[in-house]
């Protein structure tokens, strides 16, 4: 997706993981990698893992449906968020598509 679009990102931030070392030749964003064992380097992927976990509690295996996971997809995307001022990712995604 970095790759097809690469103006939809300003900076990405990774673990600190080897399976993540070859994604450090982005050349279109910032790229960090968050600190061994501190997940408020990645605020905003800790809280889309809770978001998701209302769907799929920690600890069970996702083997749901399809149709179930793009309504847990949907659900949290039509979800009003204080971040953007009460306005929903999708919303917020469609404006920065049409300007």
């Amino acid at each position: 997706m970095i790759n097809y679009h690469p103006n939809w990102f300003n900076s990405i931030t990774f673990d600190n993981g080897a399976e993540f070392s070859t994604l450090a030749k982005i050349r279109h964003a910032k790229i960090y990698f968050a600190h061994p064992y501190s997940p408020w380097e990645r605020g905003s992927n800790e809280n889309n893992n809770g978001l998701l976990h209302q769907f799929y509690p920690k600890g069970q295996p996702i083997k749901q449906s399809l149709l179930y996971l793009h309504q847990a997809v949907q659900a949290i995307n039509t979800k009003p968020r204080k971040l953007l001022h009460y306005h929903t990712a999708q919303q917020c995604f469609h404006q920065y598509l049409a300007s």
